[in-house]
């Protein structure tokens, strides 16, 4: 069976070269068979580009939409999968997150997309703020979209656009908690971010490296935030999801000493 990508109603099947239309749509009905809430299958047909993350998807089969309808966490979400990048893979991540967060803190969260950190965060936990931070104008419309269908607009705020005009803005302003879910982008974004922390802030920052290079990402951490006149302490290191053969997902936490 090829392995795929489940996103509520949506099969996401990334196929082989060489392999026919005629074997895709095969197993593209073999899924929507085994899988009742499945209506649309979609073929990935290239990699997912450019600081936005959009994916590049192909109808194969099924309901001729690309809107997903998508529950975990007891939380529900509703995006546009050509316009949005989500990641189903992040769900335990996200209630681990939640878990982590402790009553009356606040808590900003960068590279927010549709928002289900922030959603997850707001709704399985005592924060007293939930920031959310996004670029993708489409992504923002389908985050305040979920925020209503979650009932969470009174514990969410949006700031939309570039964080590296954000923070400056807003350096002003402080968290307890700072969530970095970064896609897979040169930059860190760490030096901006970090004008929203102060002296005990947590941070949750994620990366993508081979699984034998975590220290690497460790030491680039340590050296952006030393440019940013920052010390902190790494408290974890903790592998987040396999996301192609030999290559992880990382998170680091750690929190501001000054």
């Amino acid at each position: 069976m090829v392995a795929f990508d489940l996103l509520g109603n949506i099969a996401i099947v990334n196929f082989d070269k060489g392999v026919s239309l005629f074997e895709k749509k095969k197993k593209a009905k073999h899924i929507i068979k085994l899988n009742k809430n499945v209506t649309t299958v979609l073929e990935k047909t290239g990699k997912v580009k450019g600081r936005l993350r959009k994916p590049e998807l192909k109808h194969l089969i099924g309901e001729k939409t690309k809107e997903v309808k998508y529950k975990e966490n007891n939380c529900a979400f509703r995006f546009n999968i050509d316009e949005t990048y989500f990641s189903p893979r992040l769900s335990n991540e996200r209630k681990e997150i939640a878990n982590l967060v402790k009553k009356g803190e606040s808590v900003f969260v960068g590279f927010a997309g549709v928002a289900p950190f922030s959603i997850v965060i707001a709704k399985n936990s005592k924060a007293s703020r939930v920031v959310s931070n996004e670029i993708n104008r489409v992504a923002d419309k389908y985050a305040k979209l979920n925020v209503e269908l979650n009932k969470v607009k009174d514990k969410i705020e949006f700031w939309d656009g570039d964080i590296k005009k954000i923070a400056v803005r807003k350096k002003g302003e402080k968290f307890n908690v700072i969530v970095m879910p970064r896609p897979q982008l040169k930059d860190t974004f760490l030096k901006e971010t970090l004008k929203l922390a102060k002296k005990g802030t947590k941070v949750y920052y994620y990366d993508f490296c081979k699984a034998d290079e975590t220290k690497q990402v460790i030491e680039k951490v340590k050296a952006e935030c030393e440019k940013a006149k920052r010390k902190i302490k790494i408290k974890r290191v903790k592998k987040a999801g396999e996301i192609a053969p030999y290559k992880i997902r990382v998170r680091i936490d750690f929190v501001l000493l000054n």
